[in-house]
């Protein structure tokens, strides 16, 4: 799910499906997004998947999420679902300072 934080910023949570661990995913979306000067985090899940929460310009997060659907070189994306952003999730994607790579 996408919501604006105002009028030129947005924050996401949203998770890549398909090869996308042990492939640098994570290491290369956390080099795309701070080049984007977006903060957040990425992190792998149990299931397989790769988790990405983020906030900044409208148009760098829509580059990262972009980004997201093809990954770094080896990985492969089957899908990208957004999550419901609750209150919780909003305050803890934007406790970042700076982009993170957070398991």
């Amino acid at each position: 799910m996408k919501a604006s934080v105002n009028e030129n910023e947005s924050i996401v949570l949203f998770r890549v499906y398909g090869l996308v661990q042990g492939v640098f995913y994570r290491a290369t979306c956390k080099s795309v997004a701070q080049k984007l000067g977006l903060k957040g985090y990425v992190k792998n899940l149990d299931d397989g998947s790769v988790e990405i929460g983020c906030y900044g310009p409208k148009q760098k997060v829509e580059e990262l999420i972009s980004w997201s659907k093809k990954g770094p070189r080896n990985a492969r994306v089957d899908k990208i679902e957004f999550m419901e952003l609750t209150p919780k999730m909003l305050s803890y994607i934007k406790s970042f300072g700076t982009f993170e790579i957070t398991g």
